[in-house]
């Protein structure tokens, strides 16, 4: 018995060692970085079911049990980090907004600009050009999170990322047009 609680300390010793190396966790306790996190894990697929309303969260794609305790740990792992977190943006989809605020870092702000590109995918261009305006405009003081959605992400790095998955990016937008992509934090991180 002794030897398997000498193991599962030495396992969680190693994981936090790993996430306190990890270059976006450091970019990120520097401040003025910008976090682009994809909403946490849901149940079904991409999309949401048809006739879904913005206003009415029992019409939308939700949170998974996983998805909440795993917005919560994103939130205790940016606190364990000393991450500063300066401002708190989320799209409109109730995914979003309850992953950010169940990540308690702040007071969460609705931008339209992170609404789900998929959904919205007649106006992708105009959506990532609004995200690549607040993401190069923001100066800090701290660190901006934004909890949007993967088919946002994806134009403005160059990949998906997993549900609860976070990337952390420089403010300034690169010639073609995708961010500089310091580091990204996977799930449980």
């Amino acid at each position: 018995m002794r030897w398997l609680c000498a193991a599962i300390l030495c396992v969680a010793a190693t994981a936090s060692a790993a996430a306190a190396d990890n270059p976006a966790w450091s970019a990120l306790r520097d401040g003025a970085r910008v976090v682009l996190m994809r909403h946490a894990a849901t149940s079904g697929g991409a999309g949401d079911p048809d006739g879904f309303r913005l206003e009415d969260c029992a019409t939308q794609r939700n949170l998974t049990e996983k998805g909440r305790a795993d917005a919560r740990a994103a939130g205790e792992a940016m606190r364990a980090q000393n991450v500063p977190v300066g401002k708190v943006l989320s799209s409109q989809w109730c995914r979003c907004r309850d992953t950010a605020v169940l990540m308690a870092l702040g007071p969460v702000d609705v931008s339209e600009t992170f609404n789900n590109a998929y959904t919205f995918s007649n106006r992708r261009d105009e959506l990532t050009k609004g995200a690549r305006a607040v993401i190069a405009g923001w100066k800090g003081p701290g660190v901006l999170v934004v909890v949007t959605h993967g088919a946002n992400i994806l134009p403005l790095t160059g990949f998906q990322p997993a549900e609860g998955e976070m990337v952390v990016v420089e403010p300034d937008v690169a010639a073609d047009g995708k961010l500089q992509v310091i580091g990204r934090i996977p799930v449980g991180s």
